[in-house]
Order: structure tokens, then C-alpha cells, then sequence
């Protein structure tokens, strides 16, 4: 994170963002392809060809490229307009005039943790009797009619592991595009670590 100024000397809290360049590996079209729907593969980051199979490097050898560590599918309602071998900038950010987007990361992985750390639980009494059970989720079980027992209901919280989910960040504020540095600068929260892959799109709900 870094902060940018604006005009009026306002301090503004941004996220950096690198956002390519992003060559297209695959087009998909309706009809063109068995796969029955409309899409582009991206690529980021090169990798080493020792690193990566022959399989991933012809892939990479029909876009005109050398093998990518990400790939990554979009959909599209429509039918695309990319060619094989054309790579993206955020240039398209800027040209589409965008003004928001939408930030898809996967969250920081925190491991096993408790009920008390993973939804707040306020565990048992710390007096009258208790022991060795003060972050303890209490009873598990459920009433249920007659005949059918105590049984344990689907999507009960209990500990388990925690983080490391697909988060979707909506509607942050696209500030700055560095076109010859390819970054995007976001006023907000980025889900994920430093370093961590992210996918920017086009805000849906907001223009």
C-alpha cells in the first residue's frame, strides 16, 4: 500500500496492483468451440520451461509465448473479440473509462482455529464450576421431533480451518493507471497476502 495526492493535496490510501501485461493463451466461442460458451484465457508472470510441463509449453507455443505460472479463464457474455497472442494491458481499464472494479483474491490462510477465534463465540463462564472447557462451543446438538435424536444440522459452526476462501472485494475506486509500469492504483482493501493473485474487473453494480 501507498498513498497518492490528489490535486486538492488530499492524502489518498491506495493498494498497488500489478495488472500485467497479460497475453491471451485461449479464445472460446459458441459454436467455434466444443466447449459451448464464450471465453479468454489470460497468462501472468512468465515461468522457467524447466518449471512448467511440455503440455503448458505448446499450450503457450500456439499464443506465441513462452509458459505462464498463472492462468486464468474469463467468461464473456459475448463473443470475443481478442485474437490468439494479443496481450492486455490495463490500458483496457482506461479505455473502457472505468471507474470502479471489482477485486476477486483468495483470503489469508490462518489454519485451525477455534469457535471463539473463527465466529466470536463468547465461550462458557470463567466461574461456577468450569474446567478446561472456557473456549468450549457447548452443546453441538440440536432439538429435533421425536424419533429423528440430536443429530448435528448441516452448516452448524464449529471449529475448523480458517481463511483461505475466494472473497470478492466490490466496488472499489480505481484511482490512478500507470500504463508504463502496469499498475493499478485502488483506494481500499485488496483481499489476500502481499504478492498474492488477484483478478480486476470491471465493477458490475457500480459505474
Amino acid at each position: 500500500m501507498t498513498r497518492v495526492y490528489t490535486k486538492e493535496g488530499v492524502a489518498v490510501p491506495v493498494t498497488v496492483i500489478q495488472a500485467g501485461p497479460c497475453p491471451v493463451m485461449q479464445v472460446k466461442k459458441v459454436g467455434e468451440t466444443p466447449d459451448g460458451y464464450n471465453a479468454v484465457q489470460l497468462g501472468f508472470e512468465d515461468n522457467k520451461p524447466h518449471r512448467s510441463s511440455l503440455a503448458l509449453i505448446g499450450h503457450a507455443a500456439k499464443a506465441g509465448t513462452s509458459p505462464k505460472r498463472f492462468l486464468r479463464e474469463i467468461r464473456l457474455e459475448d463473443a470475443p473479440t481478442a485474437a490468439l497472442g494479443d496481450v492486455w494491458t490495463v490500458e483496457v481499464f482506461e479505455q473502457a473509462g472505468t471507474r470502479y472494479v471489482d477485486v476477486i483474491g483468495t483470503t489469508k490462510g490462518l489454519g485451525y482455529a477455534g469457535v471463539m477465534r473463527r465466529y466470536g463465540f463468547g465461550g462458557q463462564p470463567a466461574s461456577h464450576g468450569t474446567e478446561r472447557k472456557h473456549r468450549s462451543p457447548g452443546g453441538i446438538g440440536a432439538n429435533a421431533p421425536r424419533g429423528l435424536g440430536r443429530a448435528v444440522k448441516k452448516g452448524k459452526r464449529m471449529s475448523g480451518h480458517k481463511g483461505h476462501d475466494r472473497r470478492t472485494v466490490k466496488n472499489q475506486q480505481l484511482v490512478r493507471v500507470d500504463k508504463e509500469n502496469h499498475l493499478l492504483m485502488v483506494r481500499g482493501v485488496v483481499p489476500g497476502p502481499n504478492g498474492g493473485l488477484v483478478i480486476v474487473r470491471q465493477a458490475k453494480t457500480k459505474a
